[in-house]
């Protein structure tokens, strides 16, 4: 179901398409975690194999997904606890980057509906790029193990710029890049850190309820709320 910034619903998929918030986009950027990739599974048993290895208990997987967004530092900085020292942190930093890299495609897919919208963007002409605060390298990892490789203009993570997102340095050098107002420029994500970027670039955003932290739209809503990736379409 498709939702305006409001939380009205709008009119469902039909004869009669809803009115978009925003002009046709010529530039759409993507979060990768929990927006065009499915990777919970693969992040809870990384940041569970780190604890196990800093012999502490495992964390249930609601808890680890609420985490993530911020980046591995922060992800790991959460995981551990605030009783970590910061020499117990970089440790487990350490270990998880390793391991994360060897199993970051063991259970981790593209969400139903990516393909099919990024395949219709493409036709359109539209310049897709991902914007993430996952670590750039292995970001390409993943997106190239799932078949992604060259669909992106630019692929930039968390250590891409000086700051990461909700910084808008990232989208701000994507609009430069490729030559793109701020008006038909969307950012694309699910949580309240992509919207916040959004609005800190002063471009147009669009949530999505079936990610990592859904909950986290609420009080940060989008200029556009979907429930699937594909309800997107109409609006390219």
């Amino acid at each position: 179901m498709e939702k305006n910034s409001s939380g009205h619903n709008q009119e469902g998929a039909g004869s009669i398409q809803p009115i978009a918030p925003f002009p046709p986009p010529k530039l759409v950027i993507f979060d990768l975690d929990g927006t065009l990739i499915d990777s919970r599974e693969d992040l809870i048993s990384s940041v569970n194999a780190t604890r196990a290895y800093m012999q502490l208990p495992h964390l249930p997987g609601d808890v680890v997904a609420s985490y993530v967004g911020n980046g591995a530092p922060v992800l790991i900085r959460k995981a551990m606890g605030v009783e970590a020292t910061d020499q117990q942190v970089e440790t487990a930093l350490d270990f998880f980057i390793r391991y994360y890299h060897d199993h970051c495609l063991d259970a981790t897919r593209l969400y139903p509906g990516a393909q099919q919208t990024l395949d219709m963007a493409r036709e359109k002409m539209i310049n897709l790029a991902v914007l993430t605060n996952k670590p750039v390298r292995i970001s390409n990892i993943i997106l190239d193990g799932l078949g992604l490789e060259g669909v992106f203009f630019r692929v930039y993570g968390g250590n891409s710029f000086p700051a990461k997102k909700p910084d808008p340095i990232g989208i701000d050098t994507l609009r430069n890049e490729s030559g793109t107002d701020a008006e038909r420029t969307l950012m694309v994500g699910d949580s309240s850190v992509d919207i916040h970027t959004a609005r800190n670039a002063k471009v147009f955003s669009v949530g999505l309820t079936y990610g990592l932290q859904p909950d986290s739209l609420r009080d940060v809503p989008p200029d556009l709320l979907l429930d699937r990736m594909e309800d997107l379409i109409p609006h390219l």
